[in-house]
C-alpha cells in the first residue's frame, strides 16, 4: 500500500477508534462547552457537549507519520508547530473549563505563545530552507533572507487564528480543513514531495473521522486543542511547500473569518457602536439571516473547493 494512503488510514483509524472511547471521558471529567451568552440563541442547546475533541490530531497525525516511514527534516518541523499550537489550544480549553467560563487565556496571552511558537518555528525553517519565497504568477523564487522569518511567522499566527475563528459551528472548520488537506495532498503529489503528502494525507483522514462526530448536531467539538493544532497543520504546509503566497486563495474562508472580526471591530469603533455584520465571524452572520448549520457548512465548503481550484490551477 502506497505510504500516503497507509498515513490517511491510520490517521483516520485512530480518531475513529479513540473518539467513542474519549466522549465518554470528556463527560465524566466534565470537559464540557461552555456556551457564550451574547452569541447564537440557538447554540445554547449545544452547552454541555464535550470538547477538547481535537486532541486526538495530534496523536493520530503523528502516528500516522511513523507508519508511513518515517518524519524527516520538514516533517519533524511541521510535527512541531502541531503539537505546539496544539499544547497552547489545550492550556485555553482547560482554564475555560476550570474557570467555568468561556473565557481561557486572555488575548496577550494567546497572542504572546503564538507569536513566540510561530517566530521559533519561522527560524528553525529559514535555517532548513533559506529565505525563499516563490512569486507564483512569475514563477520567480527571491531570496528575501531575514525578511523570511516575520514572513513566516505572520504566516503562522494568520492560519492559526483563522482555523480557530472557523471552529464555530458543528463540522465547519473539519470539513474545511479537510478539503484544503486534500488539496496540499495531490499538490505534494504533483510535486514530488512525499514526506508532506504524507503530512497532508494524515491531516485529511483525521479531519474526516473527526467529522463523523462532529457533523451536526455534533457529538464532540474541536476546541481550541483542534482547531490550534489544524491551523498549524495548514501554515506548516504552505511554508514547507513555498506555496504561503496563494494560501488566501485555499484558505479563502480562514481569511474571511478573520477579515470580519476585524471589520467588525473596527467599523463598530468608528461608527460608535453601529455594526457592519449581525454577528462576527461571519458564520454566525448567516446563522442570523435564518441560514442553518448545515446549510452554512455547505456553502463554505463550496467556496473552499472555489478557492481550491483556483489554487491547483496556479500551481499545477
Amino acid at each position: 500500500m502506497p505510504e500516503y494512503l497507509v498515513a490517511a488510514l491510520t490517521s483516520s483509524i485512530i480518531v475513529l477508534v479513540s473518539l467513542p472511547l474519549l466522549i465518554p471521558l470528556l463527560r465524566k471529567l466534565k470537559f464540557s462547552q461552555i456556551v457564550r451568552d451574547d452569541g447564537p440563541e440557538s447554540h445554547l442547546r449545544k452547552s454541555g457537549t464535550p470538547t477538547m475533541g481535537g486532541i486526538v490530531f495530534l496523536p493520530a497525525v503523528i502516528a500516522a507519520m511513523f507508519a508511513a516511514g518515517g518524519v524527516g527534516k520538514e516533517g519533524l518541523l511541521a510535527v512541531f508547530l502541531v503539537l505546539a499550537m496544539g499544547v497552547l489550544g489545550f492550556l485555553d480549553d482547560f482554564l475555560k473549563i476550570r474557570r467555568q467560563g468561556a473565557d481561557g487565556l486572555s488575548i496577550k496571552q494567546k497572542f504572546i505563545g503564538q507569536a513566540a511558537v510561530a517566530i521559533l518555528f519561522a527560524t528553525l525553517l529559514w535555517r532548513l530552507k533559506g529565505g525563499f519565497v516563490w512569486i507564483p504568477l512569475i514563477d520567480v523564487s527571491l531570496n528575501i533572507g531575514l525578511f523570511y522569518i516575520p514572513i513566516a511567522a505572520f504566516v503562522v499566527t494568520a492560519t492559526v487564528n483563522g482555523a480557530n475563528f472557523t471552529d464555530g459551528l458543528d463540522g465547519l472548520c473539519s470539513g474545511v480543513t479537510f478539503l484544503v488537506a486534500i488539496v496540499f495532498f495531490l499538490l505534494c503529489r504533483a510535486w514530488g514531495l512525499a514526506h508532506l503528502s504524507w503530512l497532508a494525507g494524515a491531516l485529511a483522514g483525521s479531519c474526516l473521522g473527526f467529522l463523523c462526530f462532529n457533523l451536526h448536531p455534533a457529538k464532540v467539538f474541536m476546541g481550541d486543542t483542534g482547531s490550534l493544532a489544524l491551523g498549524g497543520a495548514v501554515a506548516a504546509l504552505a511554508l514547507l511547500t513555498g506555496t504561503e503566497l496563494l494560501l488566501p486563495l485555499l484558505g479563502i474562508i480562514y481569511v474571511a473569518e478573520v477579515a470580519s472580526v476585524i471589520l467588525q471591530v473596527g467599523w463598530f469603533r468608528i461608527t460608535g457602536g453601529k455594526r457592519l455584520f449581525r454577528m462576527s465571524p461571519i458564520h454566525h452572520h448567516f446563522e442570523l439571516c435564518g441560514w442553518g448549520e448545515t446549510r452554512v457548512d455547505i456553502a463554505f465548503w463550496l467556496a473552499t473547493a472555489a478557492g481550491a481550484l483556483a489554487f491547483l490551477g496556479l500551481t499545477l
